[in-house]
């Protein structure tokens, strides 16, 4: 007899969901558990409930790629409205500062202050966020009214580029290292600016590999789960870190690493991002994430998702 369960839980893979505005990023989680019937899912990357675009889902054993995914860089579309500053650096807030007359900027000076958000920088995460301070969320102790105080950290800004320009707004393409909060790039923005600024609008259209062409409206995908086919969109977990190196495992070596052995490492072998290559079988499905010894030139399974 076919248990369906067990052959459920062998499901493993990415769904590169495009989230609709309104949602939380569990929600959509939520959505992709009930439909597919696998408990375990996760996203790699929380977007807002005003952002739109690019949500990775992990789904089966891949969510333990996620410490990996998430660490990927992320590339918006964020609309930035100047002349004002909010409490949450999002139109979701109260107004905190507003400037008249006027806004009296330039796209020339605009683009010129932007481009010193480049590079390595440190940025304090928004009051209203999720991060932790002493074990609660920012944003539970900014709604009771208490003083939140976020240390800094240090974001990498890749790329800044003016898509358009309609003062007081500005579209901007934002290509940033995971972590960054463009609500504290547009609030930190409109400071430098003399102006104030805040976040209208955000749309996501790239997380790691993935891209706005990979992804699937989440309607269209609730669609194909009460049509049984949702399958079709169900993206290879050897795919959710494409871009890192890759060597192929023989049938004799996949036994191997799925019992934690160490295999030899071929001169030619590269190591990519914290000395790491997937495994992958002939057939293409991941077998492990392998760490380079080099005292012994050996690959030495760190991770293994193949049983």
């Amino acid at each position: 007899m076919i248990d369906h369960q067990d052959i459920k839980n062998a499901i493993s893979g990415v769904l590169v969901v495009d989230k609709p505005v309104g949602m939380t990023s569990h929600d959509v989680v939520n959505a992709i558990r009930f439909g597919t019937g696998i408990r375990r899912a996760g996203h790699t990357g929380t977007l807002d409930p005003r952002a739109s675009g690019v949500l990775v889902i992990l789904v089966g054993p891949a969510v333990r790629l996620s410490e990996y995914v998430s660490a990927s860089d992320k590339r918006y579309q964020a609309i930035i409205r100047m002349g004002a500053s909010t409490d949450t650096f999002d139109a979701d807030g109260r107004f905190t500062r507003q400037v008249t007359p006027a806004i009296n900027v330039t796209e020339e000076q605009f683009e010129a202050t932007l481009k010193t958000f480049i590079g390595e920088i440190e940025q304090t995460p928004p009051p209203y966020s999720a991060v932790k301070v002493r074990g609660r969320r920012a944003y539970d102790m900014a709604r009771r009214g208490e003083q939140v105080e976020l240390a800094p950290r240090k974001i990498n800004v890749h790329h800044l580029e003016v898509l358009e320009w309609a003062i007081p707004e500005a579209v901007v393409d934002v290509h940033c290292s995971s972590g960054t909060y463009v609500r504290s790039l547009a609030n930190d923005l409109g400071e430098a600016l003399g102006t104030g600024a805040y976040l209208v609008g955000l749309r996501r259209t790239k997380s790691g590999r993935f891209s706005l062409r990979d992804a699937t409206p989440l309607r269209k995908l609730q669609e194909a789960f009460r049509a049984g086919n949702w399958y079709q969109y169900l993206i290879p977990a050897a795919e959710a870190l494409g871009d890192w190196p890759a060597i192929e495992l023989d049938p004799d070596q996949v036994e191997s690493v799925k019992h934690g052995h160490r295999i030899p490492a071929n001169p030619a072998d590269k190591p990519g991002i914290n000395n790491l290559v997937r495994g992958v079988s002939m057939a293409g499905e991941l077998v492990a994430l392998m760490e380079l010894d080099a005292t012994t030139s050996e690959w030495q399974p760190k991770k293994v998702f193949f049983s």
